[in-house]
């Protein structure tokens, strides 16, 4: 069977899965981080070697403060105190998007993990906070024209190169959970030749079978690019 080596991840559906269940949207939310935890290990176990997860989009601001603020706790609180979990899993993370607009304290948490996982080699892991795909390209390019680099001397090549996933492959398998089908302005230069894979399961309720059947199409699926 062919693997992904990078699978994209749109873990959505937890606020909907919390009120179908008569639960708290915060309870939702708790839903899905654990059940992140156990995708992660499907996914090493099967040989993906990167996983580009939705955390937190650029558009994501416009959401309710209380819950804006819930969810900035529970990435400082995972990623605070699962350093240990994830070294032992062998992941090393990154967290891609607009680092500045978070609190210093989430900066903070931000930069011991990415030092602390910084030599692991299993499975790479993007977090994805405050991000955007627009977004994205245009810092690439704001920082290419900072360096000076004529517009002569762009390519696609040396503009990945200051993408948020610089030095990683592209995306082979987009997997979004709870039901909608868009991209929803994600990674929309490394996506081009993406195979796309929708389930209509809500996140939290996304099982280890769910992960082989995506896996499963993929395999099926003969990949052109374009020839």
């Amino acid at each position: 069977m062919k693997i992904p080596q990078h699978i994209v991840l749109f873990p959505d559906g937890n606020r909907r899965w919390a009120k179908t269940n008569n639960l708290s949207i915060n309870k939702g939310y708790l839903a899905g981080e654990k059940n992140f935890a156990d995708f992660l290990r499907w996914c090493k176990s099967r040989g993906v070697k990167v996983i580009t997860v939705f955390g937190f989009s650029t558009e994501n601001w416009k959401r309710p403060k209380q819950q804006v603020n819930f969810l900035m706790h529970l990435f400082e609180k995972y990623l605070g105190e699962g350093i240990e979990d994830l070294t032992k899993e062998g992941a090393r993370i990154k967290i891609i998007g607009q680092k500045e607009k978070l609190s210093p304290s989430l900066q903070q948490v931000i930069k011991n993990v990415e030092s602390a996982t910084e030599n692991n080699t299993a499975i790479h892991i993007n977090l994805a906070v405050s991000y955007g795909g627009r977004w994205d390209i245009l810092q690439a390019f704001k920082k290419m024209s900072e360096e000076g680099i004529a517009s002569s001397k762009i390519t696609e090549e040396s503009l990945e190169r200051y993408l948020s996933t610089a030095g990683l492959p592209e995306p082979d398998l987009i997997i979004r959970a709870g039901g909608e089908m868009r991209i929803s302005n994600f990674v929309l230069w490394q996506a081009a030749y993406a195979e796309l894979y929708f389930s209509p399961k809500m996140w939290p309720d996304f099982n280890e079978q769910d992960l082989d059947t995506a896996l499963e199409e993929f395999d099926r699926r003969h990949r052109r690019f374009g020839s």
